[in-house]
């Protein structure tokens, strides 16, 4: 859409994990920003990603949750963005679909809706311009 991309990581600057995306974190170095709380080299650990997905959550204006697993980081990510007051929409999927049930369980939990891009990003303007 011609904006930069931002990319938060799960460890240190100079660390490319995963090792496939090495090109891509060569590419967003050059055009667009790399964060990370850790210090260069730091090595990602389990418990690296969930606390990452808290900058996330507060770069973000809404988060988007497409799909979900009940184990997914991006329920942290969900969860965080309603500590600090983000809007969080989930696509539903299918009751028994296992990469679904976190959506549907958002859902559950009072996020916003979303059957079609459409209609997020009417959610969106609407809070953009207040009408």
């Amino acid at each position: 859409a011609g904006n930069s991309t931002i990319c938060v990581l799960g460890c240190g600057l100079g660390v490319d994990y995963p090792k496939e995306n090495a090109e891509l974190f060569r590419m967003v170095s050059r055009s667009g920003l790399m964060l990370s709380e850790y210090p260069p080299g730091f090595k990602p650990e389990k418990w690296t990603f969930p606390m990452r997905n808290r900058i996330i959550a507060a770069l973000s204006d809404a988060i988007v949750v497409t799909e979900a697993s009940m184990k997914s980081g991006s329920l942290h990510t969900a969860t965080y963005g309603v500590e600090i007051n983000r809007d969080v929409h989930a696509v539903p999927h299918e009751a028994l679909s296992p990469w679904g049930q976190g959506c549907n369980h958002l859902i559950e939990l009072g996020a916003g809706i979303l059957y079609n891009s459409r209609d997020f990003s009417e959610d969106f303007r609407k809070r953009l311009t207040g009408r």
